[in-house]
C-alpha cells in the first residue's frame, strides 16, 4: 500500500487531473454539442493526458533527485521509496498507456500526443534553468490540451479554440515571467537564468506586461470573426480589464511581494477568460 501511494505521489495526480480535464474543455470549445457522441474519444484524450503528464511528473523527479535530496528529502526518489530506475520504468508505462489512447483516438491525436511528451520532457529535462525558453515551454504545455481536446472530436484544431490556446499561451508566459520576480533569490543560488536574474526585476515586469496584453489584443478577434456569441463579452472584457489592471500594478510595484499577489490573481483571470471561451462555443 505504502508503495502505491508513493507512486501515486510521484504523479502529482492533481497536475494530470487538470490536464486531463484541460483536454475535455478544448472538446467543448470545438464542438459542444458533439460532446456526447464522441464520449470515447473523450475518455481516450482524458486518459492521454492524464498519463503523459504523470509519466513527465516521473522523469521530473528523476533528474531532480539530487536537488530534491538537499529540498525535498521527503519525495518518493530521495526518500528510498522508489528507486530511480523505478521512476524511470513507471514513466515508460505510462508514457506507453498515453500514446497507446492517442493512437486509438485518431492520427493526428497521436502526433500531437508525441509533441507533447517531447515539450514535457525537454521542460523537464533541460528547459528549466533556461528562463525564457523554459516560461515558453511551460506555456505550451498549458496550451497543448485544448488544441489535444479539439483533435479529439473534429479531428483538427477549431480556430476559436486555436486563439484560446494563444490567450492561454501568452498569458501563462507573463505569469511565469512573473513568477521569476517572485523566485529571483532561490533562482540565482540554483543558477535558473530568468529574466528576473539576468535583467532586474523592473526588465522582467515590463516583458510580462508585454506578454499580458498580448493576450488582451488577441481577444476581439474571435467575436469580430463570429466565431463566439454574444456570451463571450461580458466575461472577456473582466478578463481584459484584469489583466490590463494586473499589468499597471505590477509595473508600478515590481517588488517580490507584489509580484506573488499579481501571480496569483492573473491565474483567476486565465479562468475567467476560459469560461468566456466556453460560454461563447455553447450560448
Amino acid at each position: 500500500m505504502g508503495k502505491a501511494v508513493s507512486y501515486l505521489r510521484l504523479m502529482r495526480p492533481v497536475n494530470c487531473l487538470m490536464m486531463g480535464v484541460g483536454v475535455i474543455v478544448g472538446a467543448a470549445l470545438a464542438s459542444p454539442h458533439d460532446l456526447g457522441i464522441f464520449w470515447l474519444n473523450l475518455v481516450y484524450g482524458f486518459v492521454t493526458g492524464f498519463a503523459l503528464t504523470a509519466a513527465s511528473m516521473a522523469i521530473n523527479d528523476y533528474y531532480d533527485r539530487e536537488i530534491d535530496a538537499v529540498n525535498e528529502p521527503s519525495r518518493p526518489i530521495p526518500s528510498g521509496l522508489i528507486k530511480p530506475k523505478g521512476a524511470l520504468a513507471f514513466a515508460f508505462v505510462l508514457t506507453t498507456i498515453g500514446f497507446a489512447t492517442a493512437y486509438l483516438t485518431n492520427i493526428f491525436c497521436f502526433a500531437v500526443a508525441i509533441f507533447a511528451w517531447m515539450v514535457f520532457v525537454t521542460y523537464t529535462t533541460v528547459g528549466k534553468r533556461s528562463g525564457l525558453p523554459g516560461n515558453f515551454l511551460v506555456s505550451s504545455c498549458v496550451a497543448i490540451p485544448f488544441i489535444y481536446g479539439s483533435a479529439t472530436i473534429v479531428n483538427s484544431v477549431e480556430l476559436n479554440v486555436l486563439f484560446f490556446a494563444f490567450m492561454a499561451f501568452f498569458s501563462n508566459t507573463g505569469r511565469e515571467v512573473t513568477k521569476g520576480i517572485v523566485d529571483v533569490k532561490g533562482d540565482e543560488m540554483q543558477n535558473v537564468k530568468t529574466l528576473a536574474v539576468r535583467y532586474g526585476r523592473k526588465n522582467a515586469a515590463i516583458v510580462a506586461t508585454i506578454f499580458y496584453l498580448l493576450a488582451v489584443l488577441l481577444t476581439p478577434i474571435p467575436w469580430l470573426l463570429n466565431l463566439v456569441s454574444f456570451w463571450f463579452i461580458p466575461l472577456v472584457a473582466m478578463t481584459d480589464f484584469g489583466l490590463v489592471a494586473s499589468s499597471l500594478l505590477l509595473l508600478k510595484d515590481y517588488s517580490r511581494e507584489n509580484a506573488r499577489k499579481i501571480k496569483n490573481i492573473v491565474l483567476l483571470w486565465f479562468i475567467i477568460g476560459l469560461l468566456a471561451f466556453v460560454a461563447g462555443a455553447i450560448g
